[in-house]
């Protein structure tokens, strides 16, 4: 096999070429048939844990507020990223197109589309078995899939969900599709210090691919004073802040967008602004290019006395 293709899962013909994205970089590069074309690409990504479902699902019930029609792509293989639109654990486009031994002319879109709150198109990518395989590689299929059976030509918002702080080219792939790059972070330094990371990653992928960054959303927090802190110092931008509120703990409980929670004080605050975030994504943010800090740096701006 040429050093320059890499197997498919199941040990197949190679599927895409590589590509250098940044010094001493090779990634899986996108195929160019599977570009998506037309709607408007946000990429949300963040230290695991850090509600980027919560935040990825309350924006696309937002972006419907706005009479969009929106699309969310959940990239983790618990495939929880879209539950609380559809209510339950869709099956993912890995497992479907195994259960047709990857015949995908097999599948139709509702086998592994679901239509959730507010006509919410839903895709969980999933990933491949534990220790095998790549995430690029399931990212890629599902993104092929829905263009096959047209899925995305009636589309104006593509949200992927994107699994954790995971960096490597596998989870990176959504930024090869993307406009524009969301981080959810909190006010600590766990969540900055990975915002950081992953800020190198976008820049890496800005050299070859039309992906910049939006700005960072920071969510369950009080108060903001060290996420703004840290992109005073990199030249980065937060562009919303979702307060730390147990109602939006209790939204995730019932699996419910807050969008069909009760009109409690809080809830409707919270929903404002997410329909304000969606506001600002569509209407379009210059493309920021904040210079990471060496993690020696960012522990003496950030870490401890």
């Amino acid at each position: 096999m040429p050093k320059d293709t890499i197997p498919d899962l199941k040990g197949h013909a190679p599927h895409a070429p590589l590509r250098g994205d940044g010094e001493g970089s090779v990634q899986v590069h996108q195929d160019e048939a599977a570009k998506i074309e037309g709607a408007k690409v946000f990429s949300v990504y963040g230290k695991g844990g850090i509600g980027k479902s919560t935040t990825s699902s309350n924006l696309s019930a937002a972006f419907t507020k706005l009479g969009k029609r929106v699309l969310q792509i959940g990239c983790d293989p618990k495939h929880d990223s879209t539950f609380t639109l559809t209510g339950k654990l869709q099956p993912t486009v890995i497992d479907t197109l195994k259960d047709v031994d990857f015949h995908a002319e097999e599948l139709r879109p509702e086998d592994f589309v679901t239509v959730g709150y507010g006509g919410v198109q839903c895709v969980e990518a999933g990933g491949p078995p534990a220790g095998t395989g790549c995430g690029g590689y399931v990212v890629g299929q599902t993104v092929k899939l829905l263009k096959q059976h047209h899925m995305l030509e009636d589309t104006d918002v593509v949200i992927f969900d994107v699994l954790g702080d995971v960096v490597c080219g596998g989870f990176a792939a959504p930024l090869q599709h993307a406009d524009r790059a969301l981080i959810v972070t909190a006010n600590d330094f766990d969540s900055i210090y990975a915002m950081n990371r992953i800020i190198a990653a976008v820049q890496a992928k800005s050299k070859n691919y039309k992906v910049r960054l939006a700005g960072c959303v920071a969510n369950r927090s009080k108060d903001t004073d060290e996420v703004d802190r840290y992109c005073d110092t990199v030249g980065f931008k937060r562009i919303a802040h979702m307060p730390d509120v147990d109602a939006i703990r209790r939204s995730r409980l019932k699996k419910k967008t807050l969008f069909e929670m009760p009109d409690e004080e809080d809830i409707v605050r919270c929903r404002a602004e997410y329909v304000r975030l969606a506001q600002v994504l569509y209407d379009g943010t210059e493309g920021v290019a904040p210079e990471p800090l060496p993690d020696r740096e960012i522990f003496e701006l950030l870490g401890f006395d």
